[in-house]
Formats: structure tokens, C-alpha cells, sequence
């Protein structure tokens, strides 16, 4: 029997009740636990868990990720400058230089921006204070409803509604589907205030989907994959995406009845339960996701 695909959820931030700690992910971790492969095995064996700090500061976890059994790690940064220690940089890139598969995610503003001391994925985020987008013309605010958060903050839509985006040519294998009439994926959730990403200068990662802001009608990437690759060392590099916001994984943003945080209140949306392609998009993106990270076998 093939092993499961070993996945680590992890946020950046310690187990807080009234935050995006690591429970509001839970439908994420379900979902991906009870994913079988051809002969009914799971395809996925799913650790989800908040930062945690030793005495030196860094989490016993992330700091040693590189002698783990661990395949993939799915990061989501919603700290807000202090979520990776030195040490937890070194354990996640020696991670991915050994083969290992990484989804980084963060949110608007300065939010996850943390994850810009990871080589190359964390390239890939700009953020407010830290790596902003090379473009100053889009150094100015898109989501005028929440007028506390600064840019970046592309306004996709309302959190618990789907949005349409739009699939860079050819057509990226995360993002096709089999159940589609198109053969692709159509929809993700919406988010109010998306972060940015782009692709890193000189590096042979891709934009791969694109979103359209709802107040501006201005584009932004929504996900850049990195391929594997060689580094100068010879180490061939894992997989990997980096994703504009982490809403596109958590509960509230596939079902708002499901509650936020108290300090979220903008009025939420419906459609990911109204239309019916949002969740099945959604699914298969994640799976997509699960498979085209694992290291080669």
C-alpha cells in the first residue's frame, strides 16, 4: 500500500479563541483526511496544529520541519510580523531544498508578512511595509468598505460568497477538473481585502489564476505556482504555490454561518452555498493542490 500524502496545517500564530487560529481550518482538515485513493486507502494523512513557541522562541515544529516525515506543508500566515523565527525560516526552506511540497498563504495589508523570509515562495508576497508590489501604481487602497486596512486589499467579493476567476494559459493542473463542464475550475471563495503576489524576479514560477476586484474592476493574481527545480546548490526543490489571502481556506469563507473572529464585520455572503459549482470548484482545487505538491515517489 502506497503511504498517505503526510500533510502539516499550520498557522503562524499561538492557539487564540477570538482569531484565525488553526480550528477555523477545520473543514479544510476534513475534507483532505477523508480523501481516498483508487483502492480506498487515505490519500492523506492530515496534521493541523497553531505555532507554538520553545524557550529560544521557535516552534518545535517548523524549526526541525526538514527531518520530518511531513510531505507538505500548507502554512497560513495571519501573524502580523512575528509568526517565523529565524530558525523556523531554516527548518521550512531546508524543507522544501530536501523535496518537500508548501502552500503559503497570508491576507491584506501587513498581514502573514512573516513569510517574506522564506527563500523564493516568500518572494512571491508583497505586503505593505515589507516587499511591496514593484507596481506603486497599485500602492493604493481597493477595498474602500474597511477603511482601516491599507493596501494591499484587492475587494473580491464578501466572505462566504464565490468569485469567478479567470485561468492563465495553459491551463495550470491544479486548476483542472474533471467534473466541470468546462474541464476547469470556475470558482474560489471571495474575500473583501486579498493580499498580493506576483512572480519573483527570475524565478521560473507562473501565474496560474487570476481575480477581478468587484470596486476597482482591477485584475490581481490570486495564486503563483513554482515548479520543481534545481537550486544553485543541486538541490531539487519542492513544489510549491503562494496564495493571495487565506480565506480561500477557511470555514467562514466556505460557510459564513460558521462564524469569524469578533474584530471581522463586514456582512458576509452566500453564493459558495448558493451556487452550485463553488464547492465542488473549491474540492477539487484542494486535491488538485494535495497531489501536485507531494514529492515524487
Amino acid at each position: 500500500m502506497v503511504k498517505p500524502i503526510r500533510i502539516l496545517l499550520q498557522t503562524t500564530i499561538p492557539t487564540t479563541e477570538d482569531d484565525w487560529s488553526i480550528a477555523r481550518f477545520s473543514l479544510l482538515h476534513n475534507f483532505l483526511a477523508s480523501l481516498k485513493d483508487e483502492q480506498g486507502n487515505p490519500l492523506c494523512e492530515v496534521v493541523s496544529r497553531d505555532r507554538q513557541a520553545n524557550e529560544a522562541g521557535d516552534d518545535p515544529v517548523l524549526s526541525t520541519l526538514d527531518t520530518s516525515d511531513f510531505d507538505e506543508l500548507w502554512l497560513f500566515a495571519v501573524d502580523t510580523g512575528d509568526g517565523i523565527s529565524e530558525n523556523d525560516c531554516i527548518g521550512i526552506s531546508q524543507f522544501r531544498r530536501r523535496g518537500g511540497g508548501m502552500m503559503v498563504t497570508r491576507d491584506h495589508m501587513d498581514l502573514g508578512c512573516s513569510v517574506c523570509t522564506l527563500a523564493g515562495v516568500g518572494e512571491a508576497h508583497h505586503f505593505h511595509t515589507k516587499n511591496p508590489e514593484p507596481d506603486t501604481a497599485r500602492h493604493c487602497i481597493d477595498d474602500p468598505y474597511t477603511t482601516n486596512i491599507l493596501w494591499p486589499n484587492y475587494h473580491s467579493g464578501r466572505n462566504g460568497d464565490c468569485q469567478a476567476i479567470t485561468l492563465v494559459e495553459p491551463v495550470h493542473e491544479v486548476l483542472k477538473s474533471e467534473v466541470s463542464p468546462t474541464g476547469t475550475i470556475q470558482f474560489l471563495p471571495a474575500h473583501p481585502h486579498e493580499g498580493a503576489v506576483s512572480v519573483p524576479e527570475g524565478s521560473a514560477a507562473r501565474v496560474i489564476a487570476t481575480g477581478m476586484s468587484k470596486t476597482t474592476g482591477r485584475a490581481f493574481n490570486l495564486a503563483i505556482a513554482f515548479e520543481r527545480e534545481q537550486d544553485d546548490e543541486g538541490n531539487l526543490l519542492g513544489r510549491a504555490i503562494a496564495e493571495s489571502t487565506f480565506h480561500h481556506f477557511c470555514d467562514y469563507n466556505w460557510d459564513a454561518s460558521l462564524g469569524c473572529p469578533s474584530f471581522v464585520d463586514e456582512p458576509p455572503g452566500d453564493t459558495m452555498q448558493t451556487e452550485p459549482s463553488a464547492l465542488r470548484d473549491l474540492k477539487t482545487y484542494l486535491k488538485n493542490m494535495a497531489l501536485w505538491l507531494a514529492p515524487s515517489r
